[in-house]
């Protein structure tokens, strides 16, 4: 036999004595949700209402609105729908694939070379940009359409009461969720999804799941509060259920406060929020700009010497745009596009995550604080059991014997669509033959007021007598054993040592009653023997910790901000491996200084308490400190941390909004996966680095020992079309930096393009290849002996194939962390080394070469080269060991 729990509800007079001289319909205009009640006003301040003045400022009652003014408000206050979210078109991707600066460049170069009838440059500038663009804009629009199907979340019908008059009585009925209006009374039952904002006027045993807005797993009460009191946040308010949340059990009751943009779900989605400048940006963008301004002031200069030293007017400018163009990267984007859409593409393949903004692969790999909370990511979204203790804090079987008879019973006699996910956990550690050696006879469930529940069962052999078995939070099943203050004292003190240690408590207790065939109260739950305790921890998620070794290796500091207790966040770092440290919790960082907290954060591993905008805070606090973060988030509460990161990472069960400003998406909340990430990023991005490195010191050394020939020389050092064959061979080579192989140490530390220390790298090298450049100036003097116009084109002849063959060099000398000794295989790079090196040796002498306005080359030039590059070899190396040992 059961008894059926008392709700508490509201009387259907609520609406009677209002003396609101204004009618219902002025009344409502300035008194709906959202909208200004007048100057100095603002939304009622919901959460300290009682029912009854929440019903008044709704002009509702109990009974659900008439249909009439249902529709009315409907016309006024729009659909109950939440901003939706468009994905860019193609033409759009592209335009906004211009916004990488050296695609701006190159764009204006291959303009310029159009200008002058330079139209072989202008036609391969012009082409490296639209391969760079559709590839840009090809790779994101795949990731839109792998998102796309990982969308759903908001309900599509709710229960409502309404009426068809005044006189009638409400019918309860289903209508689409986007018909719903303030005012509204719905019903909430098990799986439901909450439809709105709403104010709970009845419940029996409701608890939510608020994961999408909290970010916990662990289902809260609700019921209703007449007298409402300071709790904390929203979330926190027991009387309040926000749209996006879901039933886990019981029913309930409640009025629809808010709906539509007016949510809090939906204020979180009026946009994406404007992300900072990301790591990839920041690097990328510093190091452009200050080429940038090397690239304009190059033709200038190019026209102005040539003007002063040798008469030469603009028909030098096609050299001097040559010029400049030979010092561009034209293939950065291509291979920045390239290397990370591989990348993408290989996780998306391998691992199933998707990269939604090529960049943020780059991020990725400069990530070196990962922030994350402890749900869902250290630890499941369930609880295990950890240890039953006796009355003297010793391991004691029989406790979990009956916490199991409790939970079984309780779960078959009350109707509970499913357990409890404590006594899930429960349940599960004890022999499901156990409890089903009693006979059930009557159980009185949960309830957050008692915060207790109870199973009253029979025991073989024991006729005329019932036994109780009570199960629930330690203060309130103490409260009602028989004890002495003293044992009281000291079992309170047990429990709050275990509640310390990150523990969830549930105390048992028992006693024995004569059978009868009354109902049994809630009053029968006293002078009871406790039993013991059972402990319960989080489940830890089964690849935290070999995940959380890969970052350590990685050299990613994991920072944990959770909303949880201190003790239970501890507890979950310190099984899986992860020191916690000294846990600093939220509060304590609201009056902070940034630079106080930005010291903090350097040595704190658990923020504990935290508040969305806590989480924020701490990231942005992070990222002024020159850290790259990433954050792993997946519910709206997130949002605000997810927009501070240099990179957003979430599950694909995460809520729209989330997914929509995540710049990763996994397909498991899984740690192994963003471990994998990370890797594909460094793999990306010292391939990226490398690729930077190489063409622009090779580049910078080319410009300057041509400039200073330029100046000696009385014709141009190298004619345009050689210049830009050159290139294009360089360029094509180069193109194998996207695949080429790494040695497992270039992935061991976060990357990053430091512009001083880069510019320092290319500056020293570049200095270095102008030094070989201008030894074979000496070379081709004692080589070369004909006419004057032989000189100049075996001069031009020289020259190309030394530049090639010095490019080849630095390619292979100059690669981050290359594969040497056993086990190096001939990398992709190595073979466009090689290839580089014949066409710079072959071309010449061919048929192509007088075309080009070279010739064939003596033999004596040939052996001075070999000497000039094993001089450069050797120098290159050296150079490389003292930069690498700084």
């Amino acid at each position: 036999m059961r008894r059926p729990v008392s709700v508490t509800s509201v009387p259907e007079s609520a609406t009677a004595g209002n003396t609101d001289p204004a009618g219902p319909g002025e009344r409502w205009a300035r008194q709906a949700v959202g909208t200004d009640l007048g100057p100095g006003d603002g939304p009622p301040p919901w959460p300290e209402l009682t029912s009854l003045q929440v019903l008044r400022h709704l002009d509702s009652g109990p009974r659900g609105l008439v249909e009439e003014e249902a529709e009315e408000r409907l016309a006024r206050f729009g659909e109950n729908t939440v901003p939706s979210w468009r994905t860019a078109s193609w033409p759009r991707r592209l335009v906004g694939s211009l916004r990488d600066p050296f695609t701006v460049v190159l764009l204006c170069l291959g303009l310029v070379s159009a200008v002058v009838a330079a139209w072989g440059t202008a036609s391969v500038i012009l082409s490296l940009v639209v391969v760079s663009c559709v590839l840009r804009a090809g790779g994101e629009r795949r990731a839109d359409r792998s998102v796309a199907a990982l969308r759903s979340l908001v309900a599509t019908t709710a229960t409502v009461l309404r009426r068809s008059a005044d006189d009638e009585a409400p019918r309860s009925r289903e209508i689409p969720v986007d018909e719903l209006v303030p005012g509204d009374v719905v019903r909430l039952g098990p799986g439901d999804l909450v439809p709105a904002d709403v104010r709970i006027l009845r419940a029996s045993g409701l608890t939510v799941h608020q994961a999408p807005l909290t970010g916990e797993s662990a289902p809260v009460a609700r019921y209703p509060v007449d007298a409402p009191e300071p709790r904390g946040g929203p979330f926190d308010q027991p009387q309040l259920c926000f749209q996006g949340s879901s039933v886990a059990s019981g029913s309930g009751t409640a009025v629809v406060v808010s709906t539509g943009s007016h949510t809090r779900f939906a204020a979180t989605q009026s946009g994406p929020g404007q992300r900072v400048a990301s790591a990839f940006d920041r690097s990328v963008h510093g190091i452009s700009w200050v080429l940038i301004r090397f690239m304009l002031l190059t033709p200038p200069l190019v026209l102005m010497a040539n003007a002063a030293l040798h008469g030469r007017g603009f028909e030098t400018l096609p050299f001097a745009v040559a010029v400049a163009v030979g010092l561009t990267p034209e293939m950065l984007p291509v291979i920045v596009t390239t290397a990370l859409a591989r990348g993408a593409s290989l996780l998306a393949r391998d691992h199933r995550v998707i990269v939604k903004r090529l960049p943020a692969l780059h991020d990725l790999g400069a990530v070196d604080v990962l922030c994350l909370d402890k749900t869902g990511t250290l630890t499941q979204d369930r609880p295990v059991l950890h240890h039953a203790l006796d009355v003297r804090g010793r391991p004691d079987r029989e406790v979990l014997h009956w916490a199991g008879v409790n939970a079984w019973w309780t779960l078959q006699l009350a109707d509970l669509p499913a357990p409890d996910a404590l006594d899930e956990a429960i349940l599960d550690a004890v022999d499901e033959d156990e409890p089903l050696a009693y006979e059930g006879v009557a159980a009185l469930p949960f309830d957050p007021v008692r915060r207790l529940s109870t199973a009253v069962v029979r025991r073989p052999g024991r006729l005329g007598l019932h036994t109780m078995v009570v199960k629930g939070a330690a203060e309130d099943v103490l409260e009602r054993c028989a004890l002495t203050e003293d044992e009281r004292a000291r079992l309170l003190a047990l429990a709050a040592r275990e509640a310390r240690s990150g523990l969830r408590l549930l105390a048992v207790a028992t006693c024995e009653r004569h059978a009868r065939s009354r109902d049994y109260t809630p009053a029968d739950e006293r002078g009871l023997t406790l039993i013991g305790f059972v402990a319960l921890r989080d489940a830890l998620a089964p690849t935290a910790a070999d995940a959380l070794e890969v970052f350590a290796d990685r050299g990613v500091a994991v920072k944990v901000l959770t909303g949880d207790h201190p003790g239970t966040a501890a507890r979950a770092c310190g099984d899986l491996g992860l020191d916690p440290g000294d846990v600093l919790s939220a509060d304590a960082i609201d009056g902070m200084p940034d630079e106080e907290l930005a010291e903090l954060a350097r040595r704190t591993t658990v923020f504990a308490r935290c508040a969305p905008e806590h989480k924020a805070r701490i990231i942005s606090v992070l990222r002024a400190d020159g850290h790259t973060t990433g954050f792993l988030g997946d519910g709206v509460n997130d949002l605000p941390a997810l927009h501070a990161a240099d990179v957003g990472v979430c599950p694909r069960d995460a809520v729209d909004v989330v997914r929509e400003s995540a710049d990763v998406v996994l397909a498991e909340k899984d740690l192994t996966a963003i471990a994998h990430a990370i890797t594909a990023g460094r793999y990306s991005s010292v391939n990226i680095a490398s690729y930077l490195r190489i063409t622009l010191s090779s580049n910078l050394g080319n410009v300057i020992a041509m400039l200073s020939t330029g100046l000696m020389l009385p014709f141009l050092p190298m004619l345009p079309a050689q210049i830009l064959v050159q290139n294009l061979c360089f360029d094509a080579a180069q193109l194998a930096f996207a695949f080429d192989r790494l040695h497992p140490s270039a992935l061991r530390r976060p990357t990053v393009l430091q512009p001083r220390r880069f510019l320092r790298f290319i500056t020293g090298f570049g200095m270095l290849g102008a030094a070989a450049d201008l030894a074979t100036f000496g070379v081709l003097a004692l080589a070369l002996h004909d006419a004057a116009h032989a000189d100049e084109a075996a001069f031009h002849a020289g020259w190309f194939t030394e530049n090639l063959l010095t490019q080849a060099l630095v390619m292979l000398l100059l690669r981050t962390a290359r594969r040497t000794g056993r086990g190096a295989t001939a990398s992709p790079v190595r073979w466009a080394a090689a290839g580089l090196a014949v066409i710079g040796i072959l071309l010449p002498p061919s048929p192509l070469g007088p075309l080009l306005g070279m010739t064939a080359l003596p033999p004596l030039y040939y052996p001075l080269l070999a000497a000039v590059l094993a001089l450069y070899t050797a120098a290159l190396s050296v150079a490389r060991s003292r930069y690498e040992g700084a």
